[in-house]
């Protein structure tokens, strides 16, 4: 679920999203709370890279986790 946060966030991106609307702001609140701490890891020249590369290491670690703890408790 939060990966799909963050990944919802990236296409809103891409598609250049209306800001100023609300569940668009709320997205991006959500998204950008969630990658706080990859988000400025690498720094890129270009917007859209760093927001690939940004959010997009938040959603993959944020995916494995997620699959680590289900498979951990589908064992028990």
């Amino acid at each position: 679920m939060l990966a799909f946060v963050i990944a919802l966030w990236v296409l809103l991106y891409f598609l250049d999203a209306n800001q100023g609307n609300a569940l668009v702001d709320l997205i991006h609140d959500v998204a950008s709370w969630l990658a706080t701490w990859s988000y400025d890891l690498f720094t890129f020249s270009r917007e859209w890279v760093q927001v690939v590369v940004g959010y997009g290491i938040a959603a993959v670690t944020y995916l494995l986790v997620g699959h680590a703890i289900a498979g951990w408790l589908y064992r028990r």
